[in-house]
């Protein structure tokens, strides 16, 4: 990958774990990753106007991904119900870079070179030994934390195909984070069994404008991905992204309390020297 590539793909690991740890710190997650969602929605729907169509191949994977991502995002809520934002975001993290090479090698005849295989590895490893390194791991919270891997494996293997025969990677993601926006608040609807519009109801100008603040920088961050898996191997992209953990674990310590161990300290520099390998 090119400098420019890696800068912006750790911009958004950045970007990524920011948002993450608002969802995490949230007094009602269901609410906040809904209001997110849909937040984004609004902003890809003042943006598509200027963009042109996603060519038709494209398509099955918009409506695909947009699926995967409401999934996803039940998914999240679930897993910080249960455990730290250091602990069950990195096992959830850690679990997809593998799974996005494989899948990029069998689904896009992607063959990376030694020495970014071990980028990779190394990542993984040092997302996995981040996660058990401290923290408070409710072993209720593996099998969702897991889940929610293979769920960013799944969207992240449909977005970077589908952005590779879009034409326009920025047309893409502006039409599935519309769709998988716009279906939130139905979601969140069905889930706590209320009218339509209880999304809407009941909540601050506040709440309103951090969930709105989430969503872009969710989009934004998610956006510039989707546009580097369009230029580099999908695994190797993935694996650089997910050095949000290390991000993430900071801001668990600064503003939820949660600890930072000595395994945690070994674990980020595996990361981070997958990273350099990533970069070579």
């Amino acid at each position: 990958m090119t400098s420019g590539v890696v800068a912006l793909v750790l911009l958004a690991a950045v970007m990524h774990a920011s948002w993450n740890a608002a969802l995490r710190g949230g007094r009602d997650r269901l609410w906040s990753g809904s209001a997110m969602g849909f937040s984004a929605a609004l902003a890809c729907l003042l943006a598509i106007p200027f963009l042109p169509l996603p060519l038709l191949p494209s398509w099955p994977h918009i409506a695909l991904s947009a699926a995967i991502h409401v999934g996803y995002t039940l998914l999240l809520v679930r897993m910080y119900r249960q455990g730290d934002l250091g602990v069950t975001y990195p096992v959830a993290r850690g679990s997809s870079p593998l799974l996005i090479t494989l899948g990029g090698a069998f689904l896009g005849g992607e063959i990376i070179s030694p020495i970014h295989g071990a980028g990779v590895a190394l990542v993984s490893a040092g997302i996995f030994t981040l996660a058990f390194g401290g923290g408070h791991l409710h072993r209720a919270s593996i099998p969702a934390a897991l889940a929610t891997g293979v769920a960013i494996a799944a969207y992240s293997l449909t977005d970077g195909l589908g952005a590779r025969v879009s034409g326009n990677a920025v047309a893409y993601t502006a039409w599935m984070m519309l769709l998988h926006g716009m279906a939130m608040p139905v979601v969140f609807s069905s889930r706590r069994r209320k009218g339509k519009l209880a999304l809407f109801t009941g909540r601050s100008h506040r709440d309103w404008m951090q969930a709105a603040a989430g969503g872009i920088i969710s989009l934004t961050g998610y956006g510039v991905v989707i546009w580097a898996m369009k230029h580099a191997s999908m695994g190797m992209v993935s694996a650089l992204r997910e050095t949000s953990v290390l991000f993430a674990a900071f801001l668990g310590r600064v503003f939820l309390g949660e600890p930072f161990t000595t395994p945690k300290i070994v674990a980020a520099i595996m990361i981070v020297a997958g990273a350099i390998c990533l970069h070579h």
